[in-house]
């Protein structure tokens, strides 16, 4: 950047860094009721995920209790929540979605 003087002053522009937006995770839990093929379904459906991918995430839910599906920035990750519930509840299963922010 350019200096400046004035009356014997230096100015020197400041390089505004501007801090990313804050991340989430978006989670599935585990519950007794909802069966891992519809699970498998609304990973493919909302995240995109393969088959395989899928798979492989609904897995660790069903053993871990959790498993993560994504990271998006705060709007997306809260539309993914909504879209997540409002899709379990149609279809009458207790399914819950979670995001959390990263640290």
């Amino acid at each position: 950047m350019a200096n400046r003087t004035r009356e014997g002053t230096v100015l020197e522009a400041k390089k505004a860094r501007v801090k990313p937006p804050p991340l989430f995770k978006v989670m599935l839990l585990n519950d007794d009721y909802t069966p891992m093929e519809f699970v498998v379904v609304v990973l493919q459906t909302f995240f995109n995920l393969s088959r395989e991918q899928a798979t492989q995430v609904m897995l660790k839910v069903h053993r871990e209790g959790m498993g993560v599906c994504g990271v998006y920035p705060k709007d997306v990750a809260v539309t993914k929540v909504e879209q997540v519930g409002s899709f379990a509840r149609q279809h009458q299963h207790p399914l819950q979605c979670v995001m959390e922010e990263i640290e």
